[in-house]
Parts: structure tokens; C-alpha cells; sequence
């Protein structure tokens, strides 16, 4: 207690000596402010005191934006290591015109220290708060002059940075002055992520975590930074200075309705905060370099690009290249990156291939003239055999300057508006006229390619020539009627690069998907009739008569179809996210699938059957529903595919029946299994089995429980009868989702998979359940609960079917002996 006082009079005695001050802009040397005092700028748009983040105790001394709100938006900290424990904190400006800030017993808890500057301070000098919310020590006779300050805040960026705020490093004095993020919300410490240039090679601005590249904002063009297209905004002018003294940016606010600042959070994102600076209401609050994979440095490895195919990024070798490990790569394991399929002769028949829309490669081993042209460069590179590619160094003005890289090129992105081109060098037997989109051949080679080239193109007008077999396929549309393009299969060979394995999207029992390129950039997916396809012609015409008459936002659309020859090929919009079970199945991709994202899937699906069993043209039973046929669009939406084996009804006709049971098991009911009868109730059944695989993530065919020898259906049935249904849902779901939602979607699919086809509700009864437009009754035992088995009778034949599915894609076929 004694101490306690002891120390409270020192402090006392200390700052008794000083006069305080409050509600103005500056300080003088016999003057402080204490915790609870502020200095405002003379524009009132800035203060700077004492304040504790969040929920913290910690107090620290910053500079805030005064926003209307009274929400202030705290801009630089002072002691962000070292934070004062008590309100008992005071900011003075010593005689050495040094800012000191101390705590009660006196200690230096943070200063200024003003070691370097040119100019000594005086008996004049003063702190002063800017309009511009920098924090100043000059002397008192330059109270006009905020060029050469004796010491500033804005050289000391914290988590924001503000207009006139550099980022950069000195050359002369090794200072780098770096943006960085505070620990977290409640402590202003530097924390995992900063933004700094790289000075190796041509300089390029980093985004670090810790010691490692996290995103390379990339190299400056003369408008933007490559990797950062998005932050050439109109609103903003952004200054690169690159000299042998120093390399910096800063930024100015063009329009002068508004204040802006960048502000950098705990998880390493930048957000643009925009506020009014007549009312300072803010006005908006956007994200910069959020998430996205293909931003992640060396996402792909070396020598390939990354583009984003909806929500998900996609790799490619560069031209001239290939996996380095092909059977990582097609897994998407792309850190492997790609190698050279032949190595570069050191000739004159090397050319170039150029890419549009590109984030430029990291230029930290490249070299850069300023004086060249874009011709001059690429002569350049031609010229040096380790040259791999080339562009212009500023885009301004149709390009100036010369960028070069040698031997291999990391952290390539292509974007869909912004970026610059690249210029890759490839063997001249890489130059053919098979180029896809955004690749234009802009350097000659050899005659004789060029003649070959030619010879080429004729080549490919006469056999593509409309023929027999595309005569045949028109006359079967008008029989049909139906009104469907057809594809050369030369152009879907070339856009699919020869159907080769790197566009290989997967595979089923009719044979396998490509993704395929046009000429104008439209993706593709092609599906080609395998000739070892157990799935025939007549099962081709029938997908293609059945679709082509379909559309609906939650079945996939028919583009065309090519009937040439032995082949033949479905074409179908692509679908960037494949399919359901590429996310539901995997331990990684599954937490992309958040609880709502199920359920909009849940719902689509529903819908999509309630429109081929009710309201289509056509009522139509699909027989092959599962997760693998269920594809997702850039948003995720969900799209019924696969309408090979699928019958359509007439009139008031309920069922049907056949002697070749084809499905995949796991998914067909029992009637269909045992009997081969089928009806819009299989479909349910089917419905109801993916229902309860999305809450789950488990496949219904591979489940097992120690407990129980029961199926996926049998085990969600017996949880729901001991009244633990939330013990069946996936364990990355629990956080965040809506508990009455998920009971009731596992009624509904419990309800979807029971025993008798008469038990289940139609698709439009569903879908009232899953609004909540329609009470749900009790579910019953549901189809093959008797550990896996029905009855003896199901089980013996069974017995008396082959399947022939050699994978968990194909489908599973069950023919009569």
C-alpha cells in the first residue's frame, strides 16, 4: 500500500512540471497530454490519445479517423509492443525534441528517438496532428512546412495505410518501411502478415507471412501493380518511385468528396474503407486480395499458370511444357509444377507464344531496361539461350521497357479483364495453329513451318467437310424433332487438345468427359462414347433426344453433339466445381461445403426432379441418380447430368419394368434391384440416399459402424428411432448450422428411402417438406435395412446379377443371366 502511494506522488511530481493540454493540434515542449486529453487536427477529421482495442485493458497511444459514428477507426499506434497497463500514461515532448511516452513510475514506454535527421530541434519545435492524420515533430519556425519534419508517424506504417503513407526501402539507409497487420482484434502487435518490397531483380511489392511469400502483389506496370489489377480504381492515384536512392509507392485520393484508407486485418486481407469527409460517414467498406488460391504464391509450381474456374482455382502448363508429375497433377496436386517436353534449342527457330490478361512471373531473377521497345525486347530474349520469356516493363502507351526471365517462370495467374501480356519462347514445333484462347502467336519462325501451316489449314477445311455421317445426324434430329447444333469432331479434337488426359475431367459407364476450349474461349465439357462403353448407341440417342428437349437452372444443358464416323459425342456446358462427390467425399474439399451450401444443393436437386417427374414437356424417371451425376456450376448450384438410361412416361402410366437392371448400387431401391420395376418413386429413393450422404459425408455403398452391420439408410433410420438424428451429421457441419434445418432434411430423406415405393412422397411433396409448407409423417424402415440384405430372397438374386463397375464414378450394371 505504501508503494502503491510512493509511486502515485512520484508520478504526481513528474508530470506536475508539465502543462496539459487538450482539444488542440499540437504540443510544445513544455506541454503533455494524459490519458483521457487528446490533440485534434485543425480539421477535426483526425485525434490522437489514449485508447484500449476491444476488449482489452491495454491502453495505447494512436491516431484515430473521427467518423460520425463515434465508431473510430484507429490508424497508427504508437507503443504497439509494448502497451501501458494503467490509465496513467503521458505523452511529452522532451527538450531534445524527442516524443516520450511514459508510464506513472516514469519508465520510457515508447519515443520518437530522432537520431538521424539533418535537422536539430529547438526550443520552438512542436508535435503537431496534421489534417492529413500524420503525427509531426518539427520545429516551430517551419509550422507551414510538412516536407522535411524532424521526425513523422507516416514513416512508421502500421495495420493502415493512408494517403501520402509510403511503403517502400531506402537503399542508403537500409529502412523498410513495411505495412503490417496487428496480432489480432484486442492487440495492436505486428502480427503474421506485411506488405514489403522485394528489391531483387526489378522490384515487386510481397505480402509476407512471417518470413515467407504469402501473395506477391507483383512487379509495377505504369498503372497497377501485376498481381493487384484491382487496385487500379479510378477513385486513386498510386506513385512509383524507383530510384538508386529508394523504391516506394504511396497513394492520393482523387476524388476530394472522400477520405480512404487500406487497412490490413489479422487474417491478411486488405480491405479499401471509403468515408464522406463532409458528413465522414462511411460509405463503403471493399475487399482487396481476398480469398483466392491461384493469389498463393508458386500456387502451381513452376512454369505453369493459374486460373480461377468459378470459386476454384485450375492449373496449366505453360506452352511447350508438361507435369512434372502427371499423376500428382491430374489429382490437382500442381506444386509439382511443369517441366520442358523438349529441351529449347539455342537456334533461330525459336519463336514465342503470347499469353493475354497475365499477373507477370516473379521478377526476382529478371533483368529490365527501361529504353527498349517491346520489338527490341523480344529480339533480346531470342538472342540469350536462357531467356524463357519476355514482356514490357510499363504498359503505358502500347508498352515501353523490357522485362526478361530466365531458365523457369513462377507465380503465373491469368485474369478475366486486367493484366498485360507474356511472351513464353517455345520450339517452333510448338507453334502450330492449334492455339487456344488468349494465346496468339505474335514472333515468326521458319518458312517451312509456316507453309506447313498452311498446308494444315486446308488440310483440316476438306476433311471437315460436311459428310455422310452428318447428313445421317440431321435427318435422325428433324425424325426427333429436335433442333440441336452439331460439332466437327476436328474442333472438338482441337479444343480439347486430342482428348488429352490433362483435360480429362473424369470418367462413366458411357466414357470420358474433357474439358474443352474453343477458339472464342468457351469451356466445353465433352463426353465421348468409349468403344469399350457398355452403354450403346441407343443410349446416346436417347440422352440426346430426352435433354435436348429439357431446360431447367438445375439440370445441365445440351449444347450439341457430334455423330461422326465411329464417334460419338455429347457436348454440355461446363461445369467448373465437377461434381458432388468430387466436395462430399473428401476430407479437404468437404469444408468448402458449408451447412447452407447443402441445403441450397438439397433443395436444387429437388427441384430439378420435380420438373422431370411434373412439369417438364416430357415426365421423365432418370434411373442413374447419384452424387457423381450431380454437377456444380461456378456458384455452386447444383445440375442433374447423365440421361443415358433415363424412360420417359406417358399419359397416366405410373411404372414401368425391364429385364436389364442398370444404376449404380447404393442408390437403386429394392423394387427396381429385385424386380426391375421402376417408377418416379426410384428417383425419390435415389434422391433420398444423396440426401442423407450430403448430411453425413459418408457414401452410402463404404459405410460401416462397429455397432452394426447396418447401411448408411439403415444406420440414419436407427439414430432416428433412438431420437439421435444429429449424431449422423458431418462432423465439419456442427459449427454454424441450423439444427431444426438438418432434422428435418434427414426426415426427408428418410422418408424418400423407405421400403415400399408407396411410402414415398412425390418430388412436389418434397419439396413443400423442405420449406416447411408440409408436415412430415413418421418414416419406416427403410429399403434394405436388414444388414444390407432385404429378405433371403433379395439376397439370393442378387446372387444371379454381374456387375460390371470397375470404379466409383462408373456405373454399376446388373444384367439377367
Amino acid at each position: 500500500m505504501v508503494s502503491s502511494i510512493t509511486t502515485l506522488l512520484l508520478w504526481f511530481f513528474l508530470t506536475s512540471h508539465m502543462i496539459t493540454v487538450t482539444s488542440t493540434d499540437s504540443l510544445a515542449m513544455s506541454q503533455c497530454i494524459r490519458d483521457g486529453e487528446t490533440l485534434i487536427s485543425a480539421g477535426r477529421n483526425f485525434e490522437l490519445g489514449f485508447f484500449s482495442p476491444g476488449i482489452s485493458t491495454s491502453r495505447y497511444l494512436g491516431v484515430w479517423y473521427r467518423a460520425s459514428s463515434g465508431n473510430a477507426t484507429i490508424v497508427w499506434v504508437a507503443n504497439r509492443e509494448n502497451p501501458l497497463h494503467n490509465k496513467l500514461g503521458t505523452l511529452r515532448l522532451n527538450n531534445k525534441g524527442i516524443l516520450e511516452l511514459l508510464s506513472n513510475t516514469n519508465k520510457t514506454i515508447w519515443s520518437s528517438n530522432i537520431i538521424a535527421s539533418k535537422t536539430k530541434a529547438t526550443s520552438s519545435s512542436i508535435v503537431q496532428l496534421l489534417d492529413t492524420g500524420n503525427l509531426v515533430v518539427k520545429n516551430g519556425q517551419d509550422t507551414n512546412n510538412e516536407d522535411n519534419p524532424l521526425w513523422q508517424s507516416f514513416d512508421y506504417p502500421g495495420d493502415t495505410l493512408m494517403p501520402g503513407m509510403k511503403v517502400g526501402l531506402n537503399f542508403v539507409t537500409g529502412k523498410n518501411a513495411s505495412q503490417s497487420c496487428w496480432k489480432s482484434d484486442e492487440d495492436p502487435a505486428v502480427g503474421e502478415y506485411s506488405l514489403k518490397f522485394d528489391p531483387r531483380g526489378y522490384p515487386q511489392l510481397m505480402q509476407m507471412k512471417r518470413s515467407a511469400i504469402s501473395i506477391r502483389r507483383g512487379s509495377w506496370n505504369g498503372r497497377y501493380f501485376t498481381g493487384s489489377p484491382a487496385e487500379d480504381m479510378h477513385e486513386f492515384k498510386t506513385d512509383f518511385v524507383f530510384n538508386k536512392e529508394e523504391v516506394y509507392y504511396e497513394f492520393e485520393i482523387l476524388d476530394r468528396s472522400i477520405f480512404s484508407v487500406f487497412k490490413m486485418d489479422p487474417s491478411g486481407n486488405t480491405q479499401i474503407m471509403v468515408w464522406e469527409i463532409q458528413t465522414r460517414i462511411p460509405v463503403e467498406v471493399s475487399m482487396i486480395n481476398g480469398p483466392n488460391a491461384c493469389k498463393s504464391y508458386a500456387f502451381c509450381g513452376q512454369n505453369s499458370w493459374c486460373f480461377m474456374d468459378g470459386n476454384f482455382a485450375v492449373c496449366q502448363c505453360m506452352k511447350g511444357y508438361t507435369p512434372k508429375f502427371p499423376e500428382q497433377w491430374n489429382t490437382s496436386q500442381w506444386s509439382g509444377g511443369c517441366v520442358r517436353k523438349t529441351p529449347l534449342k539455342c537456334n533461330d527457330t525459336n519463336g514465342f507464344f503470347m499469353y493475354e490478361y497475365m499477373k507477370m512471373p516473379d521478377t526476382s531473377s529478371s533483368w529490365f531496361s527501361e529504353t527498349m521497345n517491346l520489338e527490341e525486347c523480344g529480339k533480346s530474349c531470342l538472342e540469350n539461350c536462357s531467356c524463357v520469356a519476355y514482356a514490357s516493363l510499363d504498359i503505358r502507351n502500347g508498352g515501353t521497357g523490357c522485362l526478361l526471365w530466365f531458365d523457369y517462370l513462377v507465380d503465373v495467374m491469368q485474369f478475366f479483364k486486367a493484366g498485360q501480356d507474356l511472351y513464353i519462347k517455345v520450339p517452333a514445333s510448338e507453334l502450330d495453329i492449334y492455339h487456344g484462347h488468349n494465346k496468339k502467336i505474335k514472333v515468326g519462325i521458319a518458312a517451312g513451318v509456316i507453309v506447313f501451316g498452311l498446308i494444315t489449314i486446308v488440310s483440316i477445311m476438306i476433311i471437315t467437310k460436311p459428310g455422310a455421317t452428318r447428313i445421317l445426324c440431321r435427318r435422325w434430329q428433324r425424325r426427333e424433332n429436335i433442333d440441336l447444333p452439331t460439332f466437327d469432331f476436328s474442333i472438338l479434337a482441337k479444343a480439347t487438345e486430342n482428348f488429352s488426359s490433362c483435360n480429362k475431367l473424369g470418367e462413366g459407364g458411357f466414357g470420358p468427359v474433357y474439358k474443352g476450349t474453343l477458339s472464342d474461349g468457351q469451356h466445353l465439357a465433352v463426353k465421348r462414347l468409349s468403344k469399350k462403353s457398355t452403354q450403346g448407341l441407343e443410349e446416346f440417342k436417347n440422352e440426346v433426344v430426352l435433354i435436348a428437349k429439357l431446360q431447367h437452372r438445375n439440370l445441365v444443358k445440351l449444347l450439341g453433339c457430334c455423330i461422326q464416323g465411329a464417334e460419338k459425342i455429347l457436348i454440355y456446358e461446363y461445369m467448373p466445381n465437377k461434381s458432388l462427390d468430387y466436395f462430399v467425399f473428401d476430407e479437404i474439399r468437404r469444408k468448402l461445403l458449408n451447412w447452407h451450401k447443402r441445403f441450397d444443393i438439397i433443395s436444387g436437386i429437388a427441384r430439378g426432379l420435380l420438373y422431370l417427374h411434373q412439369d417438364s414437356r416430357l415426365r421423365i424417371i432418370h434411373r442413374d441418380l447419384k452424387t457423381s451425376n450431380i454437377l456444380l456450376d461456378a456458384n455452386m448450384n447444383p445440375k442433374i447430368s447423365d440421361f443415358g438410361l433415363a424412360r420417359t412416361f406417358l399419359g397416366d402410366q405410373a411404372e414401368d419394368k425391364t429385364d436389364r437392371v442398370v444404376g449404380t448400387y447404393g442408390y437403386m431401391p429394392p423394387e427396381y434391384v429385385v424386380h426391375g420395376q421402376f417408377s418416379m418413386k426410384s428417383d425419390v429413393f435415389s434422391y433420398g440416399a444423396i440426401v442423407l450422404e450430403l448430411i453425413s459425408g459418408k457414401k452410402n455403398r463404404q459405410f460401416s459402424d462397429p455397432e452394426h452391420n447396418l447401411n448408411l439408410l439403415g444406420h440414419a433410420w436407427r439414430l432416428w428411432s433412438n431420437e439421435r438424428p444429429l449424431e449422423l451429421l458431418d462432423e465439419v457441419l456442427k459449427e454454424g448450422c441450423t439444427r431444426s434445418e438438418v432434422i428435418r432434411c434427414i426426415q426427408v430423406g428418410l422418408l424418400c428411402v423407405q421400403q415400399r415405393p408407396a411410402d414415398r412422397p412425390n418430388m412436389s411433396s418434397v419439396v413443400l417438406m423442405l420449406n416447411g409448407e408440409k408436415l412430415l409423417p413418421k418414416p419406416k424402415v427403410p429399403g434394405f435395412y436388414n444388414d444390407r440384405s432385404v429378405t433371403l430372397e433379395t439376397d439370393s438374386l442378387l446372387k444371379n446379377y454381374t456387375s460390371f463397375s470397375t470404379n466409383e464414378i462408373s456405373n454399376t450394371m446388373l444384367d439377367a443371366r
